[in-house]
């Protein structure tokens, strides 16, 4: 009786549909994970803004009008009280800055300029109203509501 011998391991070919399988899984799940991070980062602008509008309408209730900046030290507004706005200019992660574009007694605009590049949504802002825009190449609905 003859014994075979039986080698262990891959064939070249077993390997190749391997290293195939494993970049069509690559080219998949990579646009999905940089979407994901452009998002989280884009809650970090929203969340930024929503602060700062917060802080607005809790100065506009303590002072008859709106900030007209971003204030780091107290300032005094014409009822008499010191409030500071907020303490910093960029967003709670930092992936933003932080400004009041257009500022009066009256009315506010807010804007989160991103730190990073961001060709979809760009630059995020919100209004004493409420209104949200970007300036980017997406919808509103899609840079605000995801």
């Amino acid at each position: 009786m003859y014994a075979f011998k039986r080698f262990s391991g891959f064939t070249l070919i077993e390997l190749m549909i391997v290293v195939a399988i494993i970049g069509i899984l690559a080219g998949v799940a990579y646009p999905a994970y940089t979407d994901y991070v452009l998002r989280a980062n884009r809650a970090d602008g929203k969340a930024g803004l929503l602060n700062l509008q917060v802080a607005q309408e809790k100065y506009r209730a303590d002072c008859p009008q709106y900030a007209d900046g971003i204030h780091a030290t107290a300032r005094t507004c014409a009822s008499g009280g010191t409030h500071n706005l907020v303490s910093s200019t960029s967003s709670p992660n930092g992936k933003y800055t932080l400004a009041i574009t257009a500022g009066s007694a009256t009315s506010y605009t807010l804007t989160a300029t991103p730190t990073f590049t961001d060709a979809k949504c760009d630059v995020l802002s919100i209004n004493q109203a409420g209104t949200k825009t970007e300036n980017g190449t997406d919808t509103v609905a899609n840079c605000w509501g995801k």
